[in-house]
């Protein structure tokens, strides 16, 4: 769970390592098993954790708390959406419109872009003027698709065809848990690329003291801006994933909350713990999802339970191996 790998295998080393075995075992078992609404569960999960591991890179690992990250969620998905609702109402080519590798090139590219744009404007003030900021770009999106009625403004739009890819059916659940699981594997492995490159600890450095980067010469402001674009585009090919995955798409997917509950996985799980993002996604869907079966008043108890490990969690669900091992070094 650390963002440091020691020589030797840790105890944060194994478990990381049974939590991606179980995210790849039990999902699958349970839908062949006969209990399809679990894998439904899980596809969920992966994809939000890929959205929460986008995040981190620049909240855990860069310091800087955006809360307009859902846009970049809703844009992704909308990228799947709109050529679709074309091919089918608009008269466009239906090869083209239901080609996967357009979707997930629009949905990267107009995230990505949309980040250079967002970025570049808030990454010139910092502390709650940031955040606020963020939070100011997504919600001009969220309104922005809701004053598109073509596509059903608020009552959002329904996906009748996934994105279709040669030799690959997203129309299989299976097929579709694999597709989110291996792709949460890379996002991981960029995000882990990332960190320990000169361009990451130069990051991780302008988080810890950004005036002292600043007197060595370093222009923090670019690093932030290609994090920005980098966890922005990330975002997006989660939201890919999602509008495939609901097949219903909706301004709603992208309001401030949505940005909060992201925020609030990475901070769950341990913002600049490498797999925090998925730990905390885990925890916050799994969660809910039980409690919403033991009662209809779910979201006090959820809340409550919530508050209390942000209280008592310091560093987050990860944090409490890594704490562990620091205090058995010490003895």
């Amino acid at each position: 769970m650390s963002d440091h790998t020691p020589a030797t295998r840790s105890p944060a080393f194994w478990i990381n390592a049974a939590l991606l075995a179980l995210l790849a075992l039990v999902p699958p078992i349970l839908f062949i098993t006969g209990q399809p609404f679990w894998l439904d569960v899980f596809t969920r999960l992966v994809i939000l954790a890929i959205a929460a591991t986008a995040l981190n890179l620049i909240l855990g690992f860069g310091g800087l708390v955006s809360f307009g990250h859902a846009a970049y969620l809703g844009l992704g998905a909308y990228a799947v959406g709109i050529p679709t609702y074309h091919a089918l109402y608009g008269g466009m080519d239906a090869i083209a419109s239901f080609n996967g590798f357009l979707h997930l090139g629009l949905a990267i590219a107009i995230s990505a872009l949309f980040a250079l744009l967002t970025g570049a404007i808030s990454l010139r003030t910092r502390g709650v003027n940031f955040i606020m900021i963020t939070m100011a770009f997504g919600q001009m999106v969220f309104y922005a698709i809701v004053a598109l009625e073509n596509y059903g403004g608020d009552d959002g739009l329904t996906i009748d065809v996934r994105s279709e890819f040669p030799l690959i059916s997203l129309d299989n659940p299976l097929t579709l848990y694999a597709v989110g699981y291996l792709s949460l594997l890379l996002v991981l492995f960029i995000v882990y690329k990332i960190t320990r490159s000169r361009f990451g600890l130069t990051l991780q450095g302008a988080r810890s003291n950004e005036e002292r980067m600043r007197s060595l010469g370093v222009d923090c402001y670019r690093y932030q801006l290609v994090a920005f674009v980098i966890s922005g585009a990330l975002c997006g090919y989660a939201g890919f994933l999602l509008g495939n995955f609901t097949t219903f798409i909706s301004p709603e997917m992208m309001d401030w909350t949505r940005s909060g509950e992201l925020m609030f996985m990475v901070i769950l799980g341990g913002a600049a713990f490498l797999l925090g993002p998925v730990i905390g996604a885990a925890a916050f869907i799994l969660l809910e999802q039980l409690l919403r079966e033991v009662t209809i008043h779910w979201h006090l108890p959820f809340g409550i339970l919530l508050i209390l490990s942000v209280l008592f969690f310091k560093g987050g669900l990860a944090g409490i191996v890594d704490r562990q091992r620091l205090k058995g070094n010490r003895q």
